[in-house]
């Protein structure tokens, strides 16, 4: 995903957003499968979820399937996200509630674990680890946070090769090149994108704990700490 979560998530790319995950991201079902996993471990049957970035309804559909018990907090900026989110998991409204906004408009909790997948890299840097400072405030002791979404290195070559890599791999067949470059420059300009050691330091700057990597698919990574 290479486009700005705020400013460019409306109309016919709203429309067309459910059709790029599963695309761009490799073993799409299986981050969602491999996440509920890990808040199983440490969840109450009726346990209670954060999920921040929740515009779409993708991992909120997933997880009200596998774990009907549980109840549901989605947080997004984005409003035509949230009513697509809405479309998305009709069925299981009874255990999702939706709140338009940041972090800072999640409720107070407390959760049993909180989730932020595929969309942390669209939050700037000067505005990151205040972000996770606020979910794991949110948490109950212990709780999982699951976090994953582009990260690779960020010195040169590197960078500019992941960054090819990344647009190639969710291109698809017989894409433009234009757009292919477009996509390339977007990517450079609008994601805020950390290296993997960035990443784990600023969990554990925020105060989480036991940070380990469980998630490696080309440009995206995946881990789960604790509050």
């Amino acid at each position: 995903m290479v486009q700005n979560h705020e400013s460019n998530f409306a109309g016919n790319a709203v429309r067309s957003y459910l059709e790029g995950p599963p695309r761009q991201v490799p073993g799409f079902t299986s981050l969602h499968r491999m996440t509920a996993m890990l808040m199983a471990e440490r969840m109450p049957e009726n346990g209670r979820v954060l999920v921040l970035g929740a515009g779409g309804g993708l991992e909120l559909k997933a997880f009200a399937e596998m774990h009907a018990s549980w109840s549901f907090d989605g947080v997004d900026p984005s409003l035509d996200m949230l009513q697509l989110a809405r479309q998305v998991t009709e069925g299981h409204g009874d255990s999702i509630r939706l709140h338009e906004g940041d972090i800072s408009m999640a409720p107070e909790g407390p959760f049993d674990a909180a989730t932020c997948l595929l969309t942390f890299h669209h939050v700037p840097l000067d505005r990151r680890l205040e972000a996770l400072r606020q979910v794991r405030r949110r948490l109950k002791t212990n709780a999982p946070f699951v976090l994953a979404h582009v990260s690779f290195p960020q010195t040169e070559p590197e960078r500019s090769l992941w960054i090819d890599r990344h647009v190639a791999y969710g291109a698809p067949e017989g894409a433009d090149p234009a757009r292919l470059e477009n996509a390339r420059s977007a990517m450079r300009e609008r994601l805020c994108i950390l290296s993997p050691d960035e990443e784990e330091a600023m969990l554990c700057e925020a105060g989480f704990s036991d940070v380990a990597l469980f998630y490696a698919a080309f440009s995206f990574k995946g881990w789960v700490a604790y509050a």
